[in-house]
């Protein structure tokens, strides 16, 4: 039996859903006529078949039907441990008894719980409809993501390092003569204000947007090892 609640973190309201052995349920964004059994928010970011939730004996499953959204299965009573679902993954076993699914969304994100006693990989992501808005619409031609990757830099080259490139890091990390102080602190604004559209948990502090966009952006595979390419070959390592 797995059960599935809203989370208290969001407004988002839904009964409580339980799913027997072998049974399966949907989530998706809630518009009219919608049959999925998990409604989420009205958010245009969501897909209306987001996914499905699938018990199987001591453990769950869940299959991620969006077009271009990853997923993050969380584990509240851990130690910070997540799982990533990407786009078109299906089946992908959960061993957490209790768990956060987080689904982002244009306003910031989607969330419920499961409680319960990797991984088959299948094309079952659905093409988005019209009224689906891309979550994250990032454009890896454009300056702003170049400042994005730099930012994730050091964290992709080294999960466990906690260094966040400054601006003075980046723009010399670029090396690019259309680029100036001014221009990359302009782009870090608008990556956090309008694509990416971080909160920050203390923004007291300096470097809160810059450490909120790279949580973001490598938690959500916004960002990802592929994008290191697009830097700079020389001092590929200067900022760790």
């Amino acid at each position: 039996m797995v059960i599935i609640q809203p989370d208290e973190k969001t407004s988002i309201s839904f009964p409580i859903v339980e799913i027997a052995e072998g049974r399966s349920v949907t989530f998706g964004r809630s518009v009219p006529g919608s049959r999925v059994d998990i409604p989420l928010s009205d958010d245009r970011g969501l897909s209306r078949e987001g996914g499905t939730i699938r018990a199987a004996g001591d453990h769950w499953m869940i299959s991620n039907t969006s077009s271009g959204s990853t997923y993050v299965v969380e584990n509240p009573e851990g130690g910070g441990e997540f799982v990533k679902i990407a786009p078109g993954e299906a089946g992908v076993p959960i061993g957490y008894g209790f768990a956060r699914v987080v689904v982002p969304a244009l306003g910031g994100t989607a969330s419920f719980l499961v409680w319960a006693p990797r991984d088959i990989v299948a094309s079952t992501a659905r093409p988005a409809r019209r009224d689906t808005k891309t979550v994250f619409n990032l454009d890896p031609h454009k300056k702003y993501f170049l400042v994005l990757v730099a930012l994730c830099e050091p964290r992709l080259l080294d999960p466990s390092t906690a260094v966040i490139p400054t601006v003075p890091q980046i723009l010399k990390r670029l090396s690019d003569p259309e680029l100036t102080r001014f221009a990359i602190n302009h782009h870090i604004t608008y990556l956090a204000t309008q694509k990416l559209r971080v909160r920050g948990l203390s923004p007291d502090k300096a470097d809160w947007q810059r450490a909120a966009l790279v949580n973001t952006a490598l938690r959500f595979d916004v960002v990802t090892q592929e994008h290191l390419a697009l830097l700079p070959p020389a001092g590929r390592r200067a900022l760790l």
